[in-house]
């Protein structure tokens, strides 16, 4: 069994995560196969399910803090443009002091969002390693490849002729790894096609072999035990659908033909489907209405309308050249999220905005006091700093827009101030300074 080791991901930290998914597939197939119905296609359809439920709760606080900041983003924007071109340290104390009061405001974290994609993203990268390399977590997948393996290691240039089938760089390189070649084999077997695995089949007599009592591979009428694990509804999911395609043009087959075009057209509709069901950002004239405007959202906004358009096309174009059993996965796993968005957005919208505000102020309140800070006495330090920032502008303003006084002018100036000041008294003596202070509070 040393091959259930050898042809995992061996990736330091990501490595257990898909060693836990790969124990729960392998526990999902062996139901199947204790039930009577041991199918990949199946297997993979509600493992998709079963990880997609255990990530609702992070998928739940995703919509929750979207839909949150669409409510919130209008008032972040209003307080950056208040204090746009301000880069001194009283300014920007402020603008931090109010941007974490509104965050607070509404109960989230400015990386909230982030975090749960950070959880749940090396999940699904190691959900999409499980499926891709079956025999290597399914029991019973890889001790049936493993002896088609074995009888081809025992041939002369059997190792040879699986490696010249390898077309990723990954099998070809543990192909020259020692004591990894039966796993290299494996993989490889795992992704040949039905065509080319028949070709090795009679090349090398691997049409007798038996695993547990059963034939391995299909041999006339008799169904093999990969034939039955890799069908789906009338496609080898182990096979790509372009593979697929050509098998059927060639021999007529216009079902499976069709069969085999639904997957990446599915994929497509799926992923499509579910981007529209994502909570939508504010249009135009609401933007107008409600918030500043802001360059950069606008181009974000526009990066992520097209994301949203090539997306469903770069889908088709995978699960047209990948196994179609990562095609089923990705789309299962398109439905499964368009079924929890519909879930999550009814849940979202009848959430009272309002009182999950005014519990979030309390909260904040709450902690401001435990670190021995006054909410209020915060505010108006706040809305002073804000005051004086605004006075201050201004009087640069002002001052930026006086002209500067030429020499001449300057010291017409002061001629006129020592006539002013000395009047009625003889410049220099007592009596004059007596008069200016006098006539200085007269007129101030």
């Amino acid at each position: 069994m040393d091959f259930m080791l050898l042809t995992q991901n061996s990736t330091p930290i990501f490595m257990y995560i898909v060693k836990l998914l790969g124990l729960i597939m392998n526990g999902i197939f062996e139901f199947l196969n204790l039930i009577g119905i041991p199918n990949i296609g199946l297997s993979i359809i509600l493992f998709t399910i079963v990880i997609y439920l255990l990530l609702m709760p992070l998928t739940i606080k995703q919509q929750r803090f979207s839909k949150l900041s669409s409510r919130m983003n209008p008032e972040i924007q209003a307080i950056q443009a208040k204090y746009k071109g301000k880069q001194d340290q009283a300014s920007m104390m402020a603008m931090n002091q109010e941007t974490k009061a509104v965050y607070a405001k509404y109960g989230v974290s400015p990386s909230g969002s982030c975090v749960q994609l950070l959880i749940q993203m090396p999940i699904l990268f190691a959900l999409y390693r499980v499926i891709y390399a079956m025999p290597a977590y399914v029991t019973k997948i890889g001790a049936a490849f493993g002896v088609l393996a074995d009888k081809i290691m025992e041939a002369p240039n059997g190792v040879e002729e699986v490696r010249a089938l390898s077309s990723a760089a990954y099998f070809s390189k543990n192909f020259d790894i020692a004591g990894n070649t039966r796993n290299a084999i494996i993989d490889t077997l795992n992704k040949t096609s039905t065509l080319d695995l028949a070709a090795l089949s009679e090349k090398f007599g691997l049409a007798d072999l038996t695993y547990n009592g059963s034939r391995i591979l299909t041999s006339g009428s008799e169904k093999g035990l990969i034939d039955v694990y890799n069908n789906f509804l009338g496609l080898n999911i182990g096979n790509s659908p372009m593979d697929t395609m050509k098998t059927a043009f060639a021999a007529g087959n216009y079902l499976l033909l069709a069969g085999a075009i639904a997957i990446p057209v599915l994929a497509a509709v799926t992923q499509w489907i579910n981007y529209k069901l994502m909570p939508q950002a504010a249009t135009n004239d609401d933007k107008k209405k409600k918030q500043p405007s802001n360059d950069t959202a606008e181009a974000m906004q526009q990066s992520m309308k097209m994301m949203n358009t090539l997306m469903p096309i770069m889908s088709a174009w995978f699960c047209l050249t990948l196994p179609a059993g990562m095609g089923l996965y990705w789309v299962i796993g398109a439905v499964v999220r368009s079924i929890q968005q519909v879930v999550i957005n009814k849940h979202i919208d009848k959430m009272d905005i309002e009182a999950e505000i005014e519990k979030n102020i309390e909260k904040y309140k709450e902690k401001l006091k435990k670190q021995g800070i006054n909410a209020e006495k915060l505010q108006a330090a706040a809305r002073t700093n804000t005051k004086n920032i605004a006075a201050k502008t201004s009087y640069q303003n002002t001052s930026a827009k006086r002209p500067e006084k030429t020499e001449e002018e300057k010291a017409e100036d002061i001629r006129k101030a020592t006539e002013y000041y000395n009047k009625n008294a003889k410049p220099g003596s007592l009596a004059a300074k007596a008069n200016m202070v006098k006539q200085y509070n007269e007129k101030k």
